[in-house]
């Protein structure tokens, strides 16, 4: 459970500074957080030593963990790094979400992924990032999201181990009246061993919370860790086996009697509610109410089964706005027609390109697409609500607990101190469970049941028919090859819709200003490849469809269309794709390293059993990069299989193997349904897909053998919950093309005839 004690005024303020472009740049201080909001969380027995450290007089050791547990396995990491400097092991520790405050505010997420960024190649040393790290700092937003859980967490959990460790040995010296220099931390207890004595932090930590914190503490030097680089059991996942573990489904609030909630929505975009027949419903089993939510209605009843008949059975008239003759056609050929006439946002400019390209006697040129995707978590959309006379409390899986809770007292109009946001385990996340509408949505209707809890619940039709997508995108190319087979120019033109602006426009409708916006460009900018002339720039395009972040955001697409090209040179210059790219990565030691590994690690260049070939692709995501072989076949039929895929990560220092394994593996198969399958098409303002059937997955019968091989260079951390997903589409089209010599220069492979 989390109280929420921030303001909206400060929200505001620092939307400003987003939405406005930093217009005013004057330097916003916190007073330095402390572990008051994790002290609220005490219960009989246990006692705080610092804002992510708690221990009971049993024994219990809890970690505060500042991030949403989506399966990625951030439990146990972020436990881990605790462990390793409280001297422990991993299985005594037990995870907590942490509650929302400041201290746990999620910067390396903020400086990423907001308008000013600067990448992770030029850290915080320019005005940019020093801006979004103002914005971070007012803001005080927990989220997880951009691979950035472990990243951010690094440093503040290792000190936060350290100091309580330090605490707990200042007690035992206090007691043993010596110096704290001769006491150490071993599992679990301090020890003196000149006199041999020895005390459980159980027994020393009612003294230790009375210690002053230490302002300055030693981490352990790399060769002295025990925990950091090893592969623990994961934490979360006996409860999830039993069945113990709590998810948004689960959730009660206490055991109040329970109400359902089921949605109608208008099927086009930006539609609203004009009129409905709550008479043709009030006498179905169970019906209470007919709640109007603005983009639809909601029908509340005593269980989700006869709200959802209740509410398919609701006649319904909606408004349609605008934009009922809205289609996928139509979009892309806008996106057209703005590469042809707009002019674009350079994010960068090397050399002259367009002169290069205008006195070239040959330019190799090509255009790719891909389309609008849904996030489609195994988990429903779901959020259960309770509004009382000045309060509110939600439990909801999310992604970002301090938005969820702003706007759930912005819908109930409640004092922010009276506003109680739960988080449980996510079934899934990537992205969509960082949006604040379900929150909004069920508070809205939990406001008219007369203080009784509303369980609001999207199918998977409300879920896929109006989710925030993942941009559609168009991409255009241009290069020169030299006599010496290597690029000497490079253009890409991309048109797409902004993340960013539409994500903000959501929480702050007038702060949507024409912003740059890092993700519309993220793997296309900031490509290792060295040319001599070098253009990439974005045009931004907007559309009526909803789109927001979703698993690796404009890198899942950018991959797609630089790997195909790359390879498209690289057969234009009649140069293996291995040796082409490890001809313009001079200079790129760890990419060139990544590149070399897999090569070996996937036999490249070694014969392949009749029938089979092989696609690579090489690409940098969140600070990590990630090179992916895959080996198919095609029959004579066109059936698609993909035999194996060879990966190799260099992620930086490994906190976890086994996790960084699973999430590469984890990646990839999310990657392959999105390139197998994976399209939202609309038709007269809809959305045409509506559930698996039509908008398929990856099952086990199509999985390929996935090995993985981790090659840390030393390299900053990365991060590692995204970057396996966007090299898998080029890899795979890249071996189509070995196989076939057809060039697959749009997604989904399925449109191309292929079946899989």
């Amino acid at each position: 459970m989390a109280k929420f004690k921030f303001s909206r005024r400060k929200f505001l303020i620092a939307g400003g500074l987003v939405g406005g472009g930093l217009a005013i740049g004057f330097g916003f201080k916190e007073d330095t957080p402390d572990a008051a909001a994790f002290a609220e969380t005490m219960e009989d027995g246990e006692y705080v030593l610092n804002a992510w450290v708690k221990i009971a007089k049993s024994g219990k050791i809890t970690v505060a963990v500042p991030h949403s547990e989506m399966g990625q396995g951030i439990y146990t990491a972020l436990s881990m790094l605790v462990a390793e400097e409280l001297e422990v092991d991993v299985a005594a520790v037990t995870p907590e979400q942490a509650p929302i405050a400041p201290v746990y505010a999620n910067f390396t997420a903020i400086m990423d992924s907001l308008p000013f960024s600067d990448g992770h190649h030029k850290g915080e040393a320019t005005i940019g990032a020093w801006g979004m790290r103002k914005v971070a700092n007012l803001l005080g937003v927990q989220v997880t999201g951009g691979s950035t859980s472990v990243r951010n967490s690094w440093e503040s959990m290792q000190k936060a181990g350290a100091m309580a460790r330090e605490m707990l040995i200042a007690a035992a010296a206090q007691l043993w009246q010596v110096s704290p220099g001769e006491c150490r931390a071993e599992q679990g207890h301090i020890v003196h061993p000149a006199s041999g004595k020895r005390a459980s932090y159980a027994d020393l930590v009612e003294s230790a919370a009375d210690m002053e914190p230490p302002t300055d503490v030693t981490l352990k030097a790399a060769s002295l860790r025990k925990v950091i680089g090893t592969s623990p059991k994961r934490q979360d996942i006996p409860d999830k086996v039993t069945g113990k573990a709590g998810f948004g489904l689960d959730a009660t609030l206490y055991n109040r009697d329970l109400l359902y909630a089921a949605v109608k929505l208008c099927p086009v975009f930006g539609g609203t509610v004009r009129s409905w027949d709550e008479d043709a419903i009030r006498t179905m089993p169970g019906v209470r109410k007919v709640v109007s939510v603005g983009t639809g209605v909601a029908v509340v009843a005593d269980s989700f089964w006869r709200a959802k008949k209740a509410v398919d059975a609701l006649p319904v008239t909606f408004d349609e706005g605008d934009n009922a003759n809205l289609s996928s056609e139509g979009i892309f050929q806008q996106y057209r027609e703005s590469l042809q006439q707009e002019e674009g946002r350079s994010y960068v400019d090397d050399g002259d390109t367009n002169a290069a390209l205008a006195k070239a006697g040959s330019v190799l040129s090509a255009t790719y697409q891909v389309p609008f995707l849904a996030h489609a978590c195994m988990e429903p959309m779901n959020c259960t609500a309770f509004v009382g006379e000045n309060e509110v409390e939600v439990s909801i899986p999310n992604q970002a607990p301090t938005l969820m809770a702003w706007f759930a007292e912005k819908t109930a109009d409640v004092d922010a101190e009276n506003v109680t946001v739960h988080t449980p385990y996510l079934g899934g996340g990537f992205g969509r469970r960082a949006e604040i509408d379900l929150v909004v949505m069920a508070v809205t209707i939990a406001k008219e049941t007369n203080g009784a809890p509303v369980k609001l619940i999207w199918t998977r039709e409300n879920d896929i028919q109006h989710d925030m997508y993942r941009p559609a995108a168009l991409a255009e190319f241009k290069a020169v090859l030299g006599a010496d087979g290597k690029a000497e120019t490079w253009l890409n033109r991309v048109a797409s819709p902004s993340v960013t602006r539409s994500f903000t426009e959501r929480m702050l409708p007038w702060a949507g200003a024409d912003m740059p916006d890092n993700t519309t460009a993220e793997g296309a900018a900031d490509i290792p490849y060295q040319f001599p002339n070098k253009l990439m720039e974005h045009v931004p395009v907007r559309t009526p469809v909803p789109v927001g972040y979703w698993r690796s955001v404009g890198h899942s697409y950018n991959a797609f269309f630089t790997e195909c090209f790359m390879d498209e040179m690289a057969h234009a210059a009649g140069t293996d794709p291995v040796d082409f790219r490890l001809a313009h990565l001079e200079g790129q030691s760890d990419f060139t390293a990544v590149l070399k590994k897999l090569a070996a690690a996937s036999g490249w260049g070694q014969p392949l059993p009749a029938g089979r070939a092989r696609g690579i692709a090489l690409h940098e995501s969140f600070g990590s990069i990630v090179g992916q072989v895959a080996e198919i076949s095609v029959d004579a039929d066109k059936t698609l299989t993909v035999h194996k895929v060879t990966c190799v990560v260099d992620c930086g220092t490994v906190v976890n193997p086994d996790t960084v394994r699973a999430q590469m593996e984890s990646g990839i198969v999310f990657g392959l349904s999105a390139a197998f399958y994976g399209e939202i098409t609309i038709e007269n303002g809809r959305v045409q897909q509506s559930n698996f059937p039509d908008y398929d997955m990856v099952r086990l019968a199509n999985c390929p053998e996935i090995e993985v091989h981790i090659a840390a260079s030393g390299r900053p951390l990365g991060g590692i919950g995204e970057p396996g997903t966007p090299p898998i589409a080029p890899a795979v089209a890249n071996a189509l093309f070995a196989a076939t010599g057809e060039r697959v220069r749009s997604l989904p492979l399925t449109k191309h005839g292929f079946s899989v």
